[in-house]
């Protein structure tokens, strides 16, 4: 006689609740009309209004939406690259001190990395004069970090391919860019898109590393909320990690659609 696994069902019950109330509570009491947030005043969209007044919030907002684009795009560029290398050119002179060099920011602490890029970005504005602290630091520090992660995702994924596709290209008289371009790029595009969400997502979240490289007038927005947090919790902070919130949930049904559409369209 089977039993139903309960206990399963329990775990993953609490397992969810544990990882979903809190931001449910936080999209509650984004509507919230108290400015105490753990007071239940009425329904109001107040704080909404209030959040796009304010020029600081939403000027953080979009410069750290900026540097999560650029830093996720060239992450994924770089990732690409390396993975490719990995996984396609054998063993090659570099390949021991490559693999070693893109597994050590995945387990080296954040706050080691942005000490190291502090003093790389010190010592190059010294030297000839760029870059300058602000976005552009930002972005680079970023880009250091999350192409490891991209690296490991198109690396499982081509290792996961079948390398006959392209070496058919290649004998029916294909150049290795055409069949890049032509194969094996979209046959890795989901991963691909993968890891420009996972770095776009990895950079819109970092803190630490962000506030080593930042300069004068380059607050991100982790670094604001950050900020005003130690000033006490406002329903402002609510909203705007509300509408976060939303707007990751519509990128990632999206990109579920769109890797569905892709998974289809290879099965026909």
């Amino acid at each position: 006689m089977n039993r139903k696994p309960w206990m399963l069902y329990t775990m993953m019950a609490f397992g969810y609740a544990f990882l979903y109330v809190p931001i449910v509570s936080v999209i509650v009491f984004s509507f919230n009309k108290s400015r105490l947030v753990t007071v239940w005043g009425g329904f109001s969209t107040e704080w909404y209004a209030r959040l796009f007044q304010n020029e600081q919030v939403l000027a953080a907002a979009w410069r750290s939406f900026m540097i999560a684009s650029m830093s996720a795009t060239l992450a994924v560029i770089v990732g690409t690259a390396a993975g490719l290398a990995l996984a396609r050119f054998g063993r090659f002179t570099g390949r021991g001190l490559l693999s070693l060099m893109n597994s050590a920011p995945l387990v080296m602490p954040e706050v080691m990395l942005g000490l190291s890029a502090l003093l790389l970005f010190v010592s190059m504005q010294q030297l000839i004069g760029w870059p300058t602290r602000g976005m552009t630091t930002i972005t680079l520090a970023h880009v250091t970090f999350s192409a490891c992660y991209v690296t490991v995702v198109v690396r499982s994924r081509l290792t996961m391919m079948d390398a006959s596709l392209e070496e058919a290209a290649m004998d029916l008289g294909a150049r290795p860019w055409k069949v890049f371009f032509l194969i094996t790029l979209p046959l890795i595009a989901p991963a691909l898109l993968a890891g420009w969400l996972l770095a776009f997502t990895l950079s819109l979240d970092d803190l630490v590393i962000a506030s080593f490289t930042s300069g004068p007038g380059a607050s991100t927005l982790p670094m604001l909320i950050y900020s005003k947090v130690k000033l006490g919790v406002t329903p402002e902070i609510n909203a705007l990690a509300t509408l976060i919130v939303g707007l990751v949930m519509v990128a990632v049904t999206v990109a579920g659609i769109l890797l569905h559409r892709q998974q289809k369209t290879q099965t026909r």
